[in-house]
Order: C-alpha cells, then sequence, then structure tokens
C-alpha cells in the first residue's frame, strides 16, 4: 500500500506518543544525547531512536530514523505489531506478501501483523525512512538497553 502523507500528519503522528503518554500521566522527557542511540556505521542500516520506552516511559510506540544502504537487500521477516514506513529520501523497495512496490519520498507503507515483508534500496543512494512500531516492543533489534 502506498500514500501520500503530508508533512502535518507526519508531525501529528511524531508527536501522538506525548499526547497518549500526557493523557495516561506519564511525564513525557526528551531522549538524553546518550539515549539517542546511533549504529557504529559501515552496516547495511544506521539507526537514530526517536521515541522509545525511554522518553515514553511505556512501549506503546517506538520511532527511529533507519538509514538502509544503496546495497541493502532484506530477508523476509514477520512482525507482530503495525510497522508504518515514510521515506524521507531515496527509494525504498517494500515487499509485503509478494506484492512488491518503490516507496519514493513522502510515501507511506504499511506492514500489518502477520505480513512477510522484504525490504531494500532501490537505486545508488540511500534510502532514509522514518519508521513507526505500534507496539514499541516490535521494533527489534532496535530495543533500548
Amino acid at each position: 500500500m502506498q500514500n501520500r502523507i503530508s508533512r502535518g500528519v507526519l508531525i501529528l503522528l511524531l508527536f501522538l506518543p506525548a499526547l497518549v503518554a500526557a493523557q495516561s500521566g506519564v511525564e513525557y522527557q526528551p531522549l538524553s544525547p546518550e539515549a539517542l542511540r546511533e549504529s557504529n556505521g559501515g552496516g547495511p542500516i544506521d539507526f537514530r531512536v526517536l521515541v522509545d520506552v525511554a522518553n515514553l516511559g511505556g512501549e506503546e510506540t517506538r520511532i527511529a530514523e533507519l538509514t538502509f544502504s544503496p546495497d541493502y537487500e532484506g530477508q523476509a521477516h514477520v512482525h507482530d505489531a503495525i510497522e508504518i514506513f515514510y521515506v524521507l529520501s531515496g527509494h525504498f523497495g517494500h515487499n509485503v506478501n509478494g506484492v512488491a512496490g518503490v516507496l519514493e519520498p513522502g510515501e507511506v507503507g504499511i506492514c500489518r501483523p502477520g505480513d512477510t515483508i522484504i525490504h531494500s534500496v532501490e537505486g545508488e543512494e540511500p534510502a532514509v525512512v522514518l519508521t513507526i512500531w505500534l507496539p514499541g516492543g516490535a521494533a527489534a533489534p532496535f530495543h533500548s538497553p
């Protein structure tokens, strides 16, 4: 499934965890520089965790910016939760249940629980993708310690 999403909706999605936390009585705290983890580089995926249990106070969601190297070709996998992708730059191969497509900047891809997913980078530049997991515990290996 490919859709265009407005920047306003994207901003709402980014702040939704803070709104949920506020409703549940959990005080929202921005991630410290120590908690904002990044991969060591050189691997196929670099990531920056933007929202997780460290600043949300719960595992309702996790949001990360993932940068996939140009030669990235993922393996088929399944999640037990919703995974939403918003492409910031590059061309992100998004194969769900055997239906292949390419997401471009400004487009959204969605995977539902039980879907078989394969991701790849199409083209010669990295794909930078904002990724949202609902619930956040499904975001392995991007869990906080």
